[in-house]
């Protein structure tokens, strides 16, 4: 099957066409246009005769139904085939008649299922493609969930904020140092036991790392007192040490020959742009997985996700599990060289936000207007100048990615109505995750943030890390550095009380502005057990089972 050739029977009708044409349509140059046309008559899908003379129409006449012939093929091959295979075919371009029938069919190949020898296996499709395996450069929530799922941390931190022990077993915390001790017989998923040295050779690497150097700043050294042992020295005080080694991004690895490994209750067994299979680590110092592999497989972004069972029955039971996905929020670049450097400009264009921000739900079904802030439950109470409309001599530049393009466009037509000249710029999403410097060509954008665990430490990461779309902005402000100060000296419990300060400074100054809340419900099979949310909103894996179905009709007494 040929996607090119799928695309030119959806464009191109039997009769006159021009070779220019076709070459255009092909994306490809004229010689290997005349390739694709001379392979494709030789197999039989139609005629072709070219025009004499230049300037002259082509005769193309179909002789096959392509895409009748195709959807026979990928059938078959959904039905026969590893699902990785047919996934690919999925990403064709389909009429939308035929994608629903394709998608309904392989839908079945995704959910539980057990193969010979009682493997139990989780079949899951994945729209996006993994970016990154490596614990220090992930910035987004589908790598994170599968660091979450691969690593472990030395401590673990809830949405309370309350400290548990994970790799380590027990502390000792003064205002200026922590001495963590470690559980003993952990293995990485190489079979090597895991050492103090190898945690603090990791946890170094950790603090050198350009995203997260500033957050480590405070700590001037880690050492290795005694076998399981780490002591960290931070002489001007950390008070957020320990909520810190409970990030995804100080997940413990050690690299060997090249490639990372984890303690976790999954090791990677294999990845590609298609597939990444995760297998139950049998070593696991923890309680060991109920299930034996879970497979990632991609699958166009429009197929509908959800957490099923092998062989779903005609009417197979469901019910929602509501994950929390985030704030998003608009960022005024106030150090780019033009008028958005200037308060009244963006003050301006904050009024206008939120007068038109109650329809945000037009570009998106999934979020809700957002009129209070960041901080979930604290609701500031907010006080905005009177903006006089100023002269805008050039378009506003919002800059965007694939998934905040609907919203984006909603705000490009806001400012429009409001006779603000506006221009959007779509970049690759790994492009948009780094664009975050001095350089960057944007006047304002919307950032999604999603926490990933309390509320008062990821806010301090969100505005402190080397990816933050506020780093650039801080380094140039004496009195937002100042504040961020603070926070080392600040005991944990009274964060919320920086933090509030910080977000009404950004909002006040139309930097930071308020604009949706994001909520997902994923669909569950009745027969999926123990279904617990963790990092980032995402399913526990090493919780999840399977009731396995039984003949007999109950149990006795």
């Amino acid at each position: 099957m040929d996607n090119n050739l799928l695309l030119l029977w959806h464009t191109v009708p039997s009769g006159k066409i021009k070779k220019d044409k076709l070459v255009k349509l092909l994306d490809v140059s004229a010689k290997q246009a005349s390739r694709y046309i001379r392979k494709w008559t030789q197999e039989g899908w139609f005629t072709y005769t070219a025009g004499r003379g230049r300037g002259n129409a082509s005769e193309l006449h179909w002789l096959k139904d392509v895409e009748r012939l195709f959807e026979e093929q990928l059938m078959d091959i959904i039905e026969q085939e590893p699902v990785e295979t047919s996934s690919k075919y999925l990403l064709f371009d389909w009429s939308e008649e035929v994608k629903i029938r394709l998608i309904e069919r392989f839908r079945n190949k995704f959910g539980y299922t057990q193969n010979q020898g009682d493997v139990d296996k989780l079949i899951i499709p994945r729209r996006h493609q993994l970016m990154t395996m490596n614990p220090l450069e992930t910035a987004d929530v589908h790598s994170a969930n599968f660091v979450a799922t691969v690593f472990n941390r030395l401590v673990s931190v809830d949405s309370k904020g309350k400290v548990s022990p994970e790799i380590a077993h027990s502390w000792d915390l003064s205002p200026t140092k922590l001495r963590l001790y470690l559980k003993k017989g952990i293995k990485f998923h190489d079979g090597s036991l895991l050492t103090a040295e190898d945690v603090a050779d990791c946890l170094n690497r950790i603090r050198s790392h350009e995203n997260s150097r500033e957050l480590w700043e405070p700590v001037k050294r880690i050492t290795v007192p005694a076998p399981l042992v780490i002591d960290f020295t931070f002489p001007e005080g950390c008070s957020y040490c320990l909520q810190m080694l409970g990030m995804i991004n100080s997940s413990i690895f050690k690299e060997s020959q090249g490639q990372l490994y984890g303690t976790g209750s999954f090791c990677l067994d294999n990845s590609h742009e298609l597939k990444t299979v995760l297998v139950a680590f049998k070593d696991y110092f923890g309680e060991r997985p109920l299930l034996d592999a879970i497979e990632f497989v991609q699958v166009p972004e429009d197929f509908d996700f959800a957490y099923r069972t092998s062989q779903p029955k005609e009417a197979e039971e469901t019910f929602l599990v509501e994950s929390d996905s985030g704030v998003g929020i608009i960022v005024m670049n106030a150090f780019r060289d033009s008028a958005i450097q200037r308060q009244e400009v963006r003050d301006y264009l904050h009024a206008i936000i939120r007068k038109h921000r109650y329809s945000i739900s037009e570009a998106d079904s999934r979020i809700l207007p957002n009129e209070e802030g960041m901080l979930i439950g604290q609701n500031q109470q907010y006080r905005f100048a009177t903006a006089e409309r100023p002269l805008f001599k050039e378009p506003l530049i919002i800059k965007t990615t694939s998934y905040l393009k609907n919203v984006s466009d909603w705000l490009q037509a806001i400012f429009e109505q409001e006779g603000i000249p506006a221009e959007v710029r779509v970049l690759p999403f790994h492009e948009y995750l780094v664009d975050n410097g001095k350089d960057q060509q944007a006047d304002l954008y919307i950032h999604g943030e999603v926490f990933e665990m309390n509320q008062d430490f990821s806010f301090f990461y969100f505005l402190s890390n080397g990816l933050s779309p506020f780093a650039t902005l801080i380094d140039r402000d004496p009195e937002l550095t100042q504040l961020l100060e603070q926070y080392r000296h600040t005991p944990f419990e009274e964060w919320t009380m920086l933090n509030r300060q910080i977000e009404k400074s950004l909002v006040e100054s139309s930097i930071l502005i308020p604009l949706y809340y994001a909520k997902r419900q994923i669909p569950f099979s009745s027969e999926l057990m123990n279904i617990k949310l963790s990092h980032f909103g995402y399913v526990d894996f090493s919780k999840l089972w399977v009731r396995p179905t039984l003949d007999c009709q109950g149990f006795g007494k």
